[in-house]
């Protein structure tokens, strides 16, 4: 019976480090605002039994007038808007959608105060709270251009968010810094200098069961695109381990399924074509694996994800019809 036991036992260790990747499959996908010249750069979440997606929409992709739409669905199907949000003197850009620990949607994006069409400038942060969704608090600056706060996850009563450098360091490599925060709105550095290497941009933080942080890191490194990074912590999240995914991921999100799967997205290339993915993500290994194309092309990627009724809900732009518009697939994951 022993000989048995530890047969089945080295049976099942091999297969758990050989699994196949899980398998998506693309149920439905649906365009639900093309009504301004461009729309980009999404987020969404399911929050008091409504969708939300918001989203930067201006004239361009990088324009003066970028203002954050709030649409919001009972189904996931018919959408309606909730919400514009702007600031004077500001393109405010790439949304992102958490919940307080009060119930509250916050909503967080970049404030760049861009004078000219097509100015490159610093960019900042800014942060605005709903009850309704619909109502919103004026967007407020938390993050001053030059420091890019680009989303925050909460986890214990607190909002943790990775920024990194939006204009050329004076002296030395652009660098990313983790951040925490009580309220949202006043953040203090925990790791002042996280990560150096080869120009790192966004980055998506997630927890774990056990409170270990993962963070997925976009490089910028140029003449060509780098791959991204994965990063593992454990509590007080001041020592870091780094692994190379051998990719690139735009736009970088990722979500823990209810079958301990880990899921990313973003923009992947495939023979320096864009198109935005969904993709296994395992931790154990630090290792990731496209597994669906999403329709999309030029212009694309920045997803949200939501698990909603047993199904992967994604928000994304894309501009493979013609311009950049806003879309919502979903997905079954086995």
């Amino acid at each position: 019976m022993r000989y048995i036991f530890l047969s089945v036992l080295l049976l099942c260790t091999s297969l758990s480090a050989t699994a196949a990747p899980p398998t998506a499959k693309l149920i439905s996908v649906k365009k639900i605002w093309d009504q301004a010249p461009h729309c980009a750069f999404t987020d969404l979440a399911f929050w008091k039994g409504h969708f939300v997606c918001a989203f930067r929409e201006g004239r361009a992709h990088v324009a003066t007038d970028g203002k954050i739409r709030v649409l919001s669905s009972a189904d996931g199907e018919s959408w309606s808007p909730a919400a514009l949000l702007s600031l004077d003197g500001f393109d405010l850009r790439d949304a992102g959608l958490s919940v307080t620990p009060d119930n509250r949607l916050m909503l967080i994006g970049g404030a760049a105060p861009r004078k000219n069409e097509k100015e490159h400038v610093p960019t900042g942060t800014f942060v605005a709270f709903s009850e309704d969704g619909i109502t919103w608090t004026k967007p407020k600056i938390v993050s001053e251009p030059g420091r890019w706060l680009w989303r925050v996850n909460w986890h214990e009563g607190k909002a943790y968010g990775i920024s990194y450098s939006s204009s050329r360091p004076t002296s030395g490599a652009p660098f990313t810094a983790l951040l925490v925060s009580d309220d949202g709105l006043h953040y203090r550095d925990l790791v002042p200098k996280l990560f150096d290497e080869e120009s790192p941009t966004e980055a998506t933080v997630r927890f774990d069961d056990d409170g270990t942080m993962y963070c997925l890191q976009r490089r910028d490194g140029r003449p060509t695109w780098k791959s991204a990074v994965f990063g593992a912590s454990r509590p007080p999240y001041t020592e870091w381990k780094w692994h190379d995914l051998g990719m690139h991921v735009g736009g970088p999100n990722f979500i823990r399924l209810p079958s301990g799967q880990w899921i990313a997205a973003g923009r992947f290339f495939h023979d320096k074509k864009p198109k935005t993915e969904l993709a296994s993500l395992d931790i154990e290994n630090s290792t990731i694996e496209p597994i669906l194309s999403l329709p999309s092309g030029g212009d694309t990627s920045y997803p949200g994800l939501v698990w909603h009724d047993n199904v992967l809900w994604v928000s994304y732009y894309s501009s493979h019809e013609g311009k950049a518009n806003v879309y919502v697939a979903k997905v079954s994951i086995e």
